[in-house]
């Protein structure tokens, strides 16, 4: 018996070990001043938010695919891996899914930066824009606590811009993506 979007828990394992390794020792800022938490958190969450849509969405997506590009997401952008190395453990599909989630260097301007990138995403499988809507999702649960007002509309608009260009590769999370564009507000600071 076949069940609608269904995953391997052994790829999810190798993904996890590979995420976890490949960020060892990076953190990023919290919600609290001079709170630092594991990288690896932010690739859980994201994956969580990717296996929550894959259970509610109507279609049948790649579950394995977008799973994996969840948990490894930023490892070409962040590390020192390489398209090469994941294609070698993971295969083409998902290699070719984390880069084009991945932020080209060769680009120096960001809103090109992220035009460039939004094109890429467009260009792979629905659940690639899945893993970046998920990534945007996390990334909208609170603003690190250096973040002034200016900064977080900014992203805050950024998040309209990737709603924008990706809704229609799943209704499901790009509707939670709304939702967290809308509440983002409440971190505003007085």
């Amino acid at each position: 018996m076949s069940i609608k979007n269904s995953w391997s828990p052994d790829l999810y394992a190798e993904a996890w070990m590979f995420a976890t390794k490949k960020h060892e020792g990076q953190t990023y800022g919290g919600a609290a001043q001079g709170e630092r938490i594991p990288y690896i958190n932010h690739l859980a969450s994201v994956a969580a938010e990717v296996t929550w849509a894959l259970q509610h969405t109507k279609k049948h997506c790649n579950a394995d695919l977008a799973i994996a590009c969840a948990l490894l997401h930023d490892t070409i952008e962040d590390t020192q891996t390489t398209h090469e190395e994941i294609e070698t453990v993971f295969g083409k599909a998902v290699a070719d899914g984390v880069l084009a989630l991945t932020k080209s260097d060769a680009i120096a301007d960001k809103s090109e930066k992220m035009v460039d990138s939004l094109k890429r995403i467009l260009e792979q499988p629905d659940e690639i824009a899945m893993v970046k809507m998920a990534d945007r999702i996390v990334n909208l649960y609170h603003p690190p606590f250096y973040w002034n007002n200016e900064k977080r509309e900014a992203y805050q608009e950024e998040a309209m811009v990737i709603h924008e260009a990706l809704q229609q590769a799943d209704e499901v999370i790009a509707a939670r993506l709304q939702e967290r564009i809308t509440r983002y507000e409440r971190f505003w600071k007085e």
